[in-house]
């Protein structure tokens, strides 16, 4: 099928060229896509109940799959999967063109998106995109619209140079901001067609830096939910019932106590932790090292009350960096039961909302742990009020498991870094990510032998989530050039 040798390592040539073949496309057809993807609002279901009757994830869909099928690569199959009331799927293959090899590299990505947020610049917006000194803005484009694209401009890039690599096929899903709920039952759809996974790309988690390929050794699982307190069936005059009536307020403050120290940040049940490995703190050791005291400058803080920046929990960069991602935190990311300041009359609210995000440590059972805050939270309410902890998901507790990299093969370790020099001139850099990819844990049971690559454009500033969210365009150029490098490396 190809008259390359298929034994023969890459040769610098070759690297070039698939640099330059990333170039092109992500120039003359990734932006433009990725520019028209950005302006549509394709929020995920938890934040859009209304997604099938809106259809901006049906056309995320469609737009995507008419991109794939129109590169025409040779023996390239697509179908856009679907499961009544679940977000549908992108699932595509493209035979082998290395010859005898029998297995696949299973590529990941991700088309739904975050809520818009606010704050953005006065010339941004999470549905206007703009692209401006190599950084393209906008919802949506780096977390992660571009992993579709940028996966089968790697297969093609290493196709026009008659580089020969496995089997590949992708999955490319709708449901990844909402923990991926949808996703368990596709995969059970999907397993026979996905064959002997030797590989897996995630294109959807982040960088240290611009200056090199960052392999993801660890995301962080995750359960969020709304904790809710009710003490009364409609508002009251403060002056008339506060001292005799509980603020609901208070109520919920002593039963996040129970969670967490406040002064510290650190959560107080002992099940919430796990020890953290000897490998991965040594790497965090040397991630430090890399990257110092940019591990927590990079963030967009506040002046404090001395005129100076507000402060993280430390600065300690080795310690920075294993606080978000191998120890657990407690973070409320919305509230409801609050009028607008403006609106904000002498009135005792019968109830207070919080939307909880509780990240927790790899190696933590999701599941199990929604559980268990839910019997913490729920339980012995004081003042008999009405307490209750609804988990995101379809149905009960429902939490997303978190996930620790298996050992890197030699071949897998010896790629990354001859991908990252070629590509970079750095070697691979090495870190845990704070954030969560379902995906990973139940790929890591599926097809426990696998190797994982997981890896992704979301570096300093991006703001994924936030305001001012960017792609970073030249970093992403050279991240599908070292992912071409890697699939041709794999056995």
């Amino acid at each position: 099928m190809n008259a390359r040798d298929p034994n023969l390592p890459l040769q610098p040539d070759e690297a070039t060229a698939i640099a330059e073949f990333a170039n092109r496309t992500w120039d003359e057809e990734i932006v433009p896509a990725l520019t028209d993807y950005i302006a549509i609002p394709a929020k995920s279901p938890m934040f859009d109940a209304d997604w099938q009757k809106n259809g901006h994830i049906e056309r995320v869909i469609r737009d995507a799959a008419s991109w794939v099928e129109g590169r025409k690569l040779a023996g390239l199959k697509l179908e856009v999967v679907r499961l009544e009331g679940r977000t549908p799927v992108i699932f595509f293959e493209v035979p082998a063109t290395k010859p005898g090899s029998t297995d696949t590299i299973c590529l990941y990505g991700h088309l739904d998106k975050q809520p818009e947020f606010n704050g953005w610049r006065n010339d941004l917006g999470p549905w206007t995109p703009k692209y401006e000194n190599g950084l393209l803005y906008g919802r949506g484009g780096a977390d992660d619209g571009y992993a579709v694209y940028a996966s089968l401009t790697a297969i093609m890039a290493l196709d026009r140079q008659g580089i020969p690599r496995p089997r590949c096929v992708g999955i490319i899903e709708a449901c990844e901001e909402s923990g991926s709920f949808d996703l368990p039952a596709y995969l059970d759809v999907l397993r026979e067609r996905l064959g002997n996974v030797s590989l897996v790309v995630c294109l959807d988690s982040g960088a240290g830096n611009y200056d090199q390929l960052w392999l993801t050794t660890s995301l962080r699982g995750m359960v969020s939910g709304v904790l809710k307190v009710e003490i009364l069936t409609e508002g009251i005059h403060s002056g008339d019932s506060s001292g005799l009536v509980p603020s609901s307020f208070r109520i919920l403050r002593q039963v996040l106590d129970r969670l967490e120290d406040s002064k510290t940040g650190r959560l107080l049940p002992d099940s919430f932790h796990c020890e953290i490995p000897g490998d991965r703190l040594s790497q965090a050791q040397t991630t430090a090292q890399i990257l110092g005291d940019e591990v927590w400058k990079r963030f967009p803080w506040a002046c404090g009350a001395d005129g100076g920046p507000t402060l993280p929990t430390t600065t300690d960069p080795t310690e920075a960096l294993l606080n978000r991602t191998w120890r657990p935190t407690l973070s409320v990311t919305g509230a409801d039961g609050f009028p607008e300041l403006k609106n904000a009359g002498n009135v005792l609210r019968p109830y207070t909302a919080f939307k909880l995000s509780l990240r927790l440590p790899p190696l933590i059972d999701g599941n199990e742990a929604a559980q268990r805050l839910k019997t913490l939270l729920e339980d012995n309410a004081p003042y008999n009020a009405r307490v209750t902890f609804a988990a995101d998901g379809r149905a009960g507790a429902y939490g997303a498991s978190g996930w620790n990299a298996p050992s890197l093969a030699p071949w897998l370790e010896d790629a990354l870094n001859g991908a990252s020099q070629a590509q970079f001139g750095a070697p691979c850099g090495y870190v845990g990510q704070g954030g969560t990819i379902p995906l990973m844990s139940l790929l890591q049971k599926g097809f426990p032998k696998a190797q994982m690559m997981v890896c992704g454009v979301l570096g300093p500033k991006s703001n994924a989530h936030g305001p001012n969210e960017f792609l970073h365009v030249p970093y992403g150029k050279k991240l599908t050039a070292a992912v071409a490098q890697v699939m041709a490396a794999c056995p």
